[in-house]
């Protein structure tokens, strides 16, 4: 131990060690910096979605109807038996036999600063047909109403309706749905005394829905058929069901869905959803597509900055190794200044990615933070082919760091290869190396 304190070498890795542990600092705030950014990045979604339209999820059509049951019950009065005859309000949900739903998703943005948000606009078929033999169990009671109705989670998305038909007759709809669990969307109020039970409703609604990211549709058909569409190329599927088959080309992706109601199992969880008004099950039986996009800089930001421990380890081991080699003493200063400038990479990575897109942005600041510290080594070391080496190094290092941010199923198995070669290296290089000696030695020189 007393060696050790007296080495020079020693001593200076140890002070070394303390200063890297110091740097953790700056790169902590920077680490609070992008989660900051991304914070306020969701806010600005948030308040373009209060302000226009959110994500979309379609529910139906459906058929409510409104009944009056008359209940007959025996009380004891006055030592007698009287009938007492109560009626009571009921509901009754008729879901379709085919749901087919064809929607082509058209990708637009919406700019608040230097944020932006994904909309589309959703051009929306709805066909299909009802079976109504239901109403001849419901002859027997008093049918007060009947209504056909659409759920749509942020009804302020309706933009336009076009061919609205019942049996091949227009049919004019009004907003709302008269449903606490779905309350946006319309409906329209059929005519109890022109439905004809004996034969299908057949139904075919066109509309033009515009939302935010996401679009889901509950298959509430006992066979459902689900088309969606997109010029966006980076569709990701979401819901409980994967697209039976999807084609995703660079201009954009169709997916297509088929369900049953064995699958499904969507007339229980309807039916529960309406009685108990406990539709989470119901909500989280969807099919549908998010419109991501692709190249998040705040995410790929925070995962690169994960990797600052790395790159700061091996570029003070390179320093470390020069000063050894070279037996030209380093300052401790010095490594901090070099610490700093690896550290000021990351800051200037998401300050470019938010205006430039985050690949010309790390090669910006990893051109930026090379030359820097190229000029700063030679000047140190005044030595231009040890400076040239270290440049080269530190570029080769950012571009295992670009592969290891780009490839994130292999990330772990890229960034543990990249240590071992590493360590190996250095262990090869100073498998030699007296350090006691060494260290007195810089000590007399």
């Amino acid at each position: 131990m007393k060696k050790i304190l007296n080495n020079q070498l020693g001593m200076k890795f140890g002070f070394v060690l303390f200063l890297f542990l110091l740097l953790q600092l700056p790169v902590s705030m920077i680490k609070d910096l992008i989660s900051e950014r991304s914070y306020r990045q969701q806010s600005v979604l948030e308040d373009i979605a209060q302000k226009s339209s959110g994500e979309q999820r379609i529910i139906g059509p459906f058929i409510k109807i409104n009944y009056k049951e008359k209940i007959s019950s025996t009380e004891r009065v006055n030592n007698h038996d009287k009938t007492v005859i109560k009626t009571i309000e009921r509901q009754a949900f008729i879901l379709p036999e085919t749901f087919n739903l064809i929607s082509a998703l058209e990708g637009f943005e919406k700019y608040r600063g230097i944020y932006k948000a994904r909309l589309y606009k959703a051009q929306t078929a709805l066909t299909g047909q009802f079976d109504l033999s239901k109403f001849i169990e419901l002859d027997k009671h008093t049918i007060t109403n009947v209504n056909l109705i659409v759920g749509i989670r942020d009804s302020r998305g309706l933009i336009d309706f076009e061919r609205l038909s019942l049996n091949d007759k227009t049919i004019n709809i009004e907003p709302g749905t008269g449903i606490d669990e779905f309350a946006g969307g319309f409906h329209y109020t059929l005519d109890i005394d022109t439905l004809n039970m004996s034969k299908p409703l057949r139904f075919d609604l066109n509309f033009l829905l515009q939302g935010m990211g996401k679009l889901q549709v509950i298959p509430v058909g006992k066979k459902t058929a689900v088309v969606l569409s997109s010029n966006w190329p980076h569709p990701s599927f979401i819901g409980n069901y994967l697209p039976n088959s999807s084609e995703i080309t660079e201009s954009g992706f169709t997916a297509k869905w088929t369900s049953s109601n064995f699958s499904t199992n969507i007339n229980q969880l309807f039916n529960h959803c309406m009685s108990t008004s406990n539709c989470a099950d119901l909500n989280n039986n969807q099919m549908g597509v998010d419109l991501i996009d692709p190249v998040d800089h705040y995410l790929k930001s925070h995962r690169a900055i994960n990797y600052s421990l790395l790159v700061i380890t091996l570029v003070f081991a390179c320093f470390f190794l020069l000063e050894l080699f070279q037996a030209r003493p380093i300052h401790p200063v010095q490594y901090g200044f070099v610490g700093v400038a690896l550290a000021l990479f990351y800051l200037l990575l998401i300050s470019f990615s938010e205006h430039i897109g985050f690949n010309w942005a790390y090669l910006v600041s990893s051109i930026a933070s090379t030359g820097l510290l190229f000029s700063y080594v030679g000047g140190i070391l005044n030595n231009r082919q040890h400076s040239a080496i270290f440049g080269a190094s530190l570029l080769i290092l950012y571009g295992l760091l670009f592969g290891l941010l780009q490839a994130e199923s292999y990330a772990l198995l890229m960034g543990t290869l990249l240590c071992f070669v590493v360590l190996s290296l250095i262990m090869i290089l100073t498998r030699d190396v007296d350090w006691y000696n060494r260290g007195n030695n810089t000590t007399h020189s």
